[in-house]
């Protein structure tokens, strides 16, 4: 007989990046701002570089660097409408995401999603695509503060009925990881999202997920054997 001891109980994941490949209708929707602004248009390598700490960021980085603040936030709110209704054209989970989950689920782990994505976006998200395998989640609202803040992490682990100490944080980003020391948690930091390896090393990532398995061998690793 196998027993699996599991040192964790609830998986919190970042939303972009790391369980959806989502760059492409980011894109789309920030250049649709811009037309709409008269403003340059962008790449998607450059958004992969503007995204990560939640849309107003977003706008901020990609709008010329004089742009006045009331330009600014009308810009947001074009993004925030227009993505709204745009978020999943191109937007897919990445290879593996929905086996692991369904895995992960079937292990009894409890998970979240914990994103600084706008908080409509990512509901409808978490619903159009994972339904009852991630049965919750939270996005960027004016009720708690965005990562690399503990507050939604805190706030997902107290949802869930778990200790923080019993949650492991997964997600693609230097954000994700301070996020994950800021609530004193572990994190796994997976390489197909929108940074480089490199730069997550240096910037403190210690366990490396190279495909979405990875992740449930990190959580549920065979301790014993009887």
């Amino acid at each position: 007989m196998e027993i699996m001891v599991k040192k964790y109980d609830a998986i919190l994941f970042d939303l972009d990046g790391t369980l959806l490949d989502s760059l492409e209708d980011m894109k789309d929707s920030v250049n649709h701002v811009m037309r709409e602004f008269g403003f340059p248009e962008h790449t998607t390598e450059e958004i992969r570089t503007f995204v990560g700490n939640g849309i107003r960021r977003l706008i901020e980085r990609s709008v010329p660097e004089d742009t006045d603040p009331r330009t600014c936030e009308a810009a947001l709110k074009v993004y925030r409408s227009y993505y709204n209704d745009h978020c999943m054209i191109k937007t897919k989970p990445y290879d593996g995401v929905p086996e692991l989950l369904a895995a992960l689920k079937k292990e009894g782990f409890a998970m979240a999603i914990v994103s600084n994505k706008n908080e409509e976006a990512v509901e409808e998200m978490r619903e159009h695509y994972f339904g009852d395998l991630v049965p919750l989640a939270f996005g960027q609202s004016d009720a708690v503060p965005k990562k690399p803040d503990p507050s939604m992490v805190y706030a997902a682990a107290d949802r869930l009925g778990i200790p923080k100490e019993r949650c492991i944080y997964v997600g693609d980003s230097e954000v994700d990881i301070e996020t994950a020391k800021n609530a004193g948690i572990d994190c796994i930091t997976c390489l197909w999202g929108f940074r480089e390896k490199e730069f997550l090393l240096a910037e403190g990532a210690r366990v490396l997920a190279e495909a979405a398995e990875d992740i449930l061998r990190v959580v549920g690793e065979e301790k014993e054997r009887e």
